[in-house]
């Protein structure tokens, strides 16, 4: 679950419906700029999937006991994290083989440093989930793979920048991730620059400083927002489920229209 904390209430994103953003992202990429066209329809795959795992465990959110608010994902325990990343890896393999790779690539990287032994169990285990499939696929190339895994970064990062911002702030009060930009995988380079400059031109648009994209992306934003007040008599759950979704539509576009149809 993403969520923005408000004074009185609490603004809670599914990582499904973030994900499905992400890929809106992806297909709009330009053609010409998309190395392995072969591969397009797994990468956008693996952009559309790649929180499937929280799919169903988002649909009634935890409550972080000690905290006394809702778990995100950036603090919900590493130990059923672990165990959502595999299961939703694994669904996307039954579908797409390369996308579970890129999918496994993403999640492994969340846990390289950790020291305990279930995420170390974790890496090895994806670091051999990719080779088996690399060893069915009749060629492979590591460079092109960074290549896609580069453009799930940056649709994942993008997405979640209108996530995890209110809608219209301003740069000085965004999220701390967001503050310098987005960086950019080395193999995109040719295409965008090392660090994404972007902002909120309204409440409704955010403008990017280099657009390697097909005109303007609308995405819709699915949320729902949970009074502080209903959690402490309700609970969660229930006040999670009651709660309508709100769908805000968000478009993102160049900072100017002379580089935007360049």
């Amino acid at each position: 679950m993403i969520v923005r904390e408000r004074e009185d209430d609490y603004v809670l994103i599914q990582q499904d419906h973030h994900a499905q953003i992400s890929g809106d992202i992806i297909k709009q990429w330009k053609k010409d700029y998309f190395h392995g066209s072969e591969l397009r329809q797994s990468v956008e795959y693996a952009a559309y999937q790649h929180d499937h795992g929280w799919k169903e465990f988002d649909k009634q959110p935890f409550l972080n006991d000690k905290e006394n608010r809702p778990f995100s994902f950036f603090d919900f325990p590493n130990l059923p994290k672990i165990i959502l990343y595999k299961h939703g890896i694994d669904e996307v393999e039954k579908v797409d083989p390369y996308a579970a790779m890129l999918c496994s690539e993403h999640y492994k990287r969340f846990l390289l440093n950790n020291t305990s032994l279930e995420a170390q169990a974790f890496v090895t285990y994806e670091e051999m989930r990719q080779q088996t499939i690399v060893d069915t696929l009749d060629k492979f190339n590591k460079r092109l793979f960074e290549f896609h895994y580069g453009l799930l970064q940056l649709a994942d990062n993008l997405s979640l920048y209108v996530c995890m911002n209110e809608p219209g702030v301003e740069k000085h009060a965004e999220h701390s991730f967001f503050k310098k930009g987005i960086p950019t995988n080395t193999d995109l380079h040719e295409f965008c620059k090392p660090k994404l400059q972007l902002k909120w031109h309204d409440a409704n648009t955010v403008v990017l400083d280099d657009y390697p994209f097909n005109g303007p992306i609308n995405v819709i934003l699915k949320q729902k927002i949970i009074p502080k007040e209903t959690i402490s008599t309700k609970g969660l759950i229930d006040s999670y489920e009651e709660a309508p979704f709100e769908e805000y539509p968000i478009t993102f576009t160049a900072k100017s229209k002379q580089r935007l149809f360049s």
